[in-house]
């Protein structure tokens, strides 16, 4: 079970981002509204991938809000 773990990979791609009012609640850089993209990959074959839209900063990249 342990060997399956290492087969399987995730990976967040931002597909586009547009600024927006506001900071970052952790180090006071900018925010920005971005497409995001999640990608499941099995042995780097992408088999399952969810997009969704996210407020994010511009500083840290830290995500601040999520909307899937």
């Amino acid at each position: 079970m342990v060997f399956f773990c290492f087969l399987v990979d995730q990976k967040k791609v931002m597909k586009g981002s547009k600024p927006l009012a506001g900071m970052c609640s952790r180090c006071g850089g900018g925010a920005s509204v971005a497409d995001m993209k999640t990608e499941t990959r099995f042995c780097c074959v992408p088999f399952y991938w969810k997009c969704w839209r996210a407020i994010i900063c511009t500083f840290c990249g830290a995500v601040l809000k999520s909307y899937h």
